[in-house]
């Protein structure tokens, strides 16, 4: 056995987890633990210049790809309450990082010590789990229970707390011995998966629901051939887009009071029968529960036992993980293929096709200034199925979910129950920290842009390159739009003259100066015609430079999107499309999908 500080054994377990990845800030009260990331250099890590962005890096980090686990790291004090937005956005979405905090000394936590604040406290409620160790012999045991319960059962994050004199202590430890303790996932049964497809095939127009479930189980593989097997369409929720590309011929759209298509309503509208798998009926996704639920039966499988009924019952539930039940799932329909039994489900397929050609937005606008809708389009025909988007909230999120296209599960990273403004910028820096050689496209309003701007430097300091279009209507777009029921216009301009800039025509941040002082490249975009220009520039200045680089376009100021109340009743603010010249980069226009799996 041999004698380490507690540290040094907590870094040797982080390696042996394959959690390699770390992003944070020094401090007095948590140097010891980055003097054993030194010493044993198995951890990569990125200077954030806040913490609650290294947050956000670690968990777009996670997102990236199956398998990793993000690394926080602060101080004492106010560097854990700064993470607690990013525990936040992390347990929402069921992401698992692990935070790391320094703290005051074990007899010092009781007399308001520099910086000593009972962050564990703080931290449970967005947490699995949130723990100040106390006693320097449990460090070990504290990591791996981390790792194992960050793993197990739903995802999500853990905060550890680590008094300096816990850090500095010594125990015996090996770490030649350790394994990582059984990650615990319950799984569907022969018997629950032969109750479904039962019920499946007495439904005659069936949709699954696919969740972030399947993402977080690496399942999209299995969905897709589940799909297939049965001839049932898809809508993937906004957590699981990508599960299915979009281009698929059983991809029926998205649903929900924003982030959706009209075809994809109108598809769950006509639908008799339900399958959700890994989804959690968030209420952006349903609307009234009672116009969602009318008329159709459901079934709900998901990882985590509580989430069941929590926004209504189901009709039948199996607590699985999302890969386990459709594993079985197939199992049974193969051999209910073979013998006969699937039910034809062609037609049904054939008229949520004949929607998704239809039923489609107006993105063709030639208008100046220059109008969100064309910004897609461009976005669609710039870039490939490989792109990796980033996103969080705002009418940028919204209309981008409504408008472009994902091919791929996670390749729509979207911070989709918290949705705090400035996650985007952090979160695609560890999107690409995770995926170097992939194309990263961050979407941001210019408010989301300015909360955590700061972090472009993190982006020029460590080489990360990535491509954020900002879409600038020097508004609080969708604050703006909510307030029209309250008839007014109340805080939610962000314009003015800038004496310095006169050039941005009084929309007042210039952000090509603070992201150029911030050593990162940048183009602003005023008229449609350049938008594809632009972003081809971008692609060239990222592969050049290594740095990230900014695509502002200037929009017009005031624009309501499409949404609504009820999935029944969304409002069209614009005129919609009349055939697919009206909407050139829409799925019914790029590619024949009629056939499954083709790319356009």
């Amino acid at each position: 056995m041999a004698r380490m500080r507690t540290v040094d054994a907590a870094v040797l377990i982080l390696e042996k987890e394959g959690a390699t990845q770390a992003f944070g800030l020094p401090g007095a009260a948590i140097n010891p633990f980055y003097s054993a990331m030194r010493a044993h250099g198995g951890i990569k890590h990125i200077l954030a210049r806040h913490v609650e962005a290294a947050s956000h890096m670690a968990e777009g980090y996670t997102r990236a790809a199956h398998g990793n686990i993000g690394v926080c790291i602060g101080t004492s004090g106010p560097a854990g309450t700064d993470m607690i937005t990013g525990l936040y956005s992390a347990s929402a979405d069921s992401i698992p990082i692990l935070c790391i905090t320094g703290q005051a000394p074990v007899a010092k936590l009781h007399k308001e010590d520099f910086q000593a604040v009972d962050i564990a406290s703080i931290a449970a409620p967005v947490s699995k789990w949130a723990v100040t160790v106390m006693e320097p012999a449990q460090v070990p045991g504290t990591f791996q229970k981390a790792f194992h319960l960050m793993r197990s059962g739903r995802p999500g994050p853990v905060l550890i707390d680590l008094p300096i004199d816990v850090q500095l202590a010594e125990i015996e430890f090996d770490i030649e011995s350790y394994e990582p303790l059984e990650v615990h996932r319950p799984a569907a049964t022969r018997l629950q998966a032969e109750k479904i497809m039962a019920l499946l095939a007495a439904a005659e127009r069936p949709l699954i629901v696919a969740g972030g479930g399947i993402v977080n189980a690496d399942a999209a593989d299995l969905l897709v051939e589940f799909a297939e097997l049965t001839g049932i369409p898809v809508v993937p929720t906004l957590m699981g887009w990508g599960t299915i590309p979009d281009d698929h011929a059983l991809h029926a759209g998205m649903v929900g009071l924003q982030t959706s298509h009209r075809y994809g309503n109108a598809t769950m509208l006509e639908a008799d029968f339900v399958l959700g798998i890994g989804n959690r009926w968030a209420n952006r996704h349903t609307g009234g529960v009672e116009t969602y639920t009318k008329g159709r039966t459901f079934v709900h499988i998901d990882v985590e036992p509580t989430q069941i009924g929590r926004v209504f019952a189901p009709d039948y539930s199996v607590v699985s993980d999302a890969g386990a039940a459709l594993g079985v799932l197939l199992e049974v329909a193969y051999e209910l293929s073979r013998d006969g039994w699937l039910p034809e489900r062609g037609d049904w397929a054939q008229r949520c096709r004949d929607r998704k050609r239809t039923l489609l937005r107006k993105t063709h606008f030639d208008a100046v200034p220059i109008k969100p809708q064309r910004v897609y389009q461009e976005m669609n025909a710039a870039f490939g199925p490989d792109v990796r988007y980033v996103t969080t909230i705002g009418l940028s999120q919204i209309q981008a979910a409504q408008l472009l296209h994902v091919y791929k599960p996670r390749h729509w990273i979207n911070a989709g129950q918290a949705g705090p403004l400035g996650w985007t910028l952090p979160a695609a820096l560890g999107v690409a920290t995770a995926v170097p050689d992939e194309t990263v496209v961050a979407l941001s309003g210019d408010y989301d842009f300015q909360f955590l701007i700061e972090e472009l430097a993190v982006g020029a300091q460590f080489n990360i390159p990535y491509i954020h279009v900002v879409v600038n209507n020097s508004y609080l777009g969708l604050i703006r739009q909510a307030q029209r029921q309250f008839d007014m216009d109340y805080y939610v301009q962000l314009s003015f003259d800038n004496i310095n800039s006169p050039e941005v025509g009084g929309y007042g941040v210039d952000h090509l100066r603070v992201a150029e002082g911030l050593g990162c490249k940048a183009i602003r975009v005023t008229e449609p015609d350049r938008i594809g220009a632009a972003l081809d520039e971008a692609k060239k200045l990222m592969a050049e430079f290594r740095v990230p680089v900014l695509v502002e376009v200037i929009l017009e100021r005031v624009t309501n999107v499409s949404m609504g109340l009820e999935i029944d009743s969304i409002n069209e603010f614009e005129e919609l499309a009349d055939s697919t010249e009206d909407a050139p980069t829409s799925i019914a226009a790029l590619a024949a999908f009629e056939s499954a799996g083709s790319t356009p």
